[in-house]
């Protein structure tokens, strides 16, 4: 009995081989949670560039690769246990996130996709500089500040929904009732499974929603799978495919956010040992985290992935269920590894109508603007506290949305304060956090 408890490691050990039957459900439901999010940013911004098909789908190959291999990074790191290391030996996943979306946005309608890999290997140098120096800066993003650059990513993100939902801008079918039809069905499947479903149907909750809008929008003949045709079976990513170039305004934009995002993942971190390991992470974890966090960026821009974060969703899930092998977690990245080979599959997913991505994916811009807000009520809300947000979301909002106001500046300015409420947001609500006076107590 002894021998068959060592040989089937429990799921609720960090080390340890579990049996591959009781681990690969378990993976699986980590994958459902985070596939969505990991390929709807490159759809996004493949669409908004205008890529050609073949193009497409070697940037959501990409993400997929990429995303896989950092996951398995932050499971396994390189380097010594107790000393320097690049990863966190924690139970977390990785993928492309959301919070970049609205500056990659902003850069790819300027300057292209290679700008936006050159910005990111910038921003992974100044992850690598969060890590090494996370134990002094971390004073400067308390939740207070964290909480408001998410909320305002939400925010911004909503106008993307919107004209997803409306079938693209760029589609000439834009605002057509089919469009909107199909985006509320989707949407209803998602919110309907999200506050009614049990167990795999909440989880899976936007994946089903897509499927389904899926199947509406073939029946007006709204989906083309001339892609998948054309594709392979088999590809590996192709190095620099897009290029890499170094735009300053570029770099400094995505600069900011990777720095936000790093000392983010701080609480991903905790969140992951408190909730599932009642622990703290140790500083060696949470450096080694942060560091592999910006090394696997800097690696990820050559292979043509987008900036990757570690993923809330999939963070929850661990510290309902309390599994936290690290192996369930590596035949997850495996999976996301396998598809991000086979092009056939990536080729698929340019096929999903943009009006089912924006039904599906409105509820979670909203999720991420109130994940925001619990962020920030987490603090006493207090009037300069309450100042700090306001002034912070209604600079950021308020400039991006009327550009023309910067029409006197350089260009540089308007690419870095102008396209993304982020920038703003995130300079404003540190600069009123340092000088502002707290209550007294």
């Amino acid at each position: 009995m002894k021998q068959t408890n060592t040989q089937q490691a429990s799921i609720f050990e960090l080390d340890g081989i579990p049996k591959f039957s009781h681990a690969l459900p378990l993976a699986i439901q980590h994958l459902v949670a985070m596939i969505v999010g990991c390929v709807t940013p490159p759809i996004i911004v493949a669409n908004l560039v205008g890529l050609n098909p073949a193009d497409r789908v070697i940037l959501i190959q990409a993400a997929l690769v990429v995303s896989a291999l950092s996951t398995v990074l932050q499971l396994f790191p390189i380097g010594a246990k107790n000393g320097f290391r690049l990863g966190s030996a924690l139970p977390v996943i990785m993928g492309i996130s959301f919070a970049y979306v609205p500056s990659m946005q902003a850069i790819a309608e300027s300057f292209g996709v290679a700008a936006i890999l050159g910005a990111q290997i910038v921003g992974g140098i100044v992850a690598v500089i969060v890590g090494l120096t996370v134990t002094q800066i971390r004073r400067f993003f308390p939740p207070l500040i964290t909480g408001t650059v998410v909320f305002t990513i939400g925010l911004s993100l909503y106008p993307t929904a919107i004209n997803y939902m409306a079938g693209g801008v760029s589609s000439p079918t834009y605002g057509s009732w089919q469009n909107w039809l199909v985006a509320l069905i989707t949407l209803t499947v998602v919110t309907t499974l999200n506050h009614f479903g049990k167990g795999f149907y909440k989880l899976a909750s936007i994946l089903i929603g897509i499927i389904v809008g899926y199947i509406v929008a073939l029946f007006f003949n709204m989906v083309d799978f001339t892609n998948i045709g054309t594709a392979t079976y088999f590809q590996v990513p192709q190095p620099l495919h897009f290029g890499v170039v170094f735009e300053p305004s570029s770099c400094v934009a995505l600069g900011l956010l990777f720095a936000i995002n790093a000392v983010q993942a701080i609480g991903d971190f905790t969140a992951t040992t408190t909730g599932s390991i009642d622990r703290e992470p140790t500083d060696a974890e949470l450096r080694g985290g942060i560091v592999g966090y910006g090394v696997s960026n800097i690696l990820g821009a050559f292979l043509g992935g987008l900036p990757t974060a570690t993923y809330s969703q999939n963070v929850g899930i661990v510290t309902t269920t309390k599994v936290v092998n690290r192996c369930i977690f590596g035949i997850t990245a495996a999976i996301l590894l396998a598809a991000g080979l086979i092009p056939k599959f990536s080729a698929l997913l340019t096929t999903i109508p943009q009006c089912v991505l924006g039904g599906a994916t409105v509820s979670v811009f909203a999720s991420i603007a109130m994940t925001g807000m619990k962020l920030v009520t987490s603090e006493d809300m207090n009037y300069r506290n309450s100042s700090i947000v306001g002034l912070s979301a209604a600079l950021g909002m308020g400039i991006s949305q009327a550009t023309a106001a910067l029409q006197t500046f350089p260009a540089w300015a308007t690419t870095i304060f102008g396209r993304s409420p982020v920038v703003v947001a995130t300079i404003v609500a540190i600069f009123l956090n340092i000088i502002l006076p707290r209550d007294k107590k």
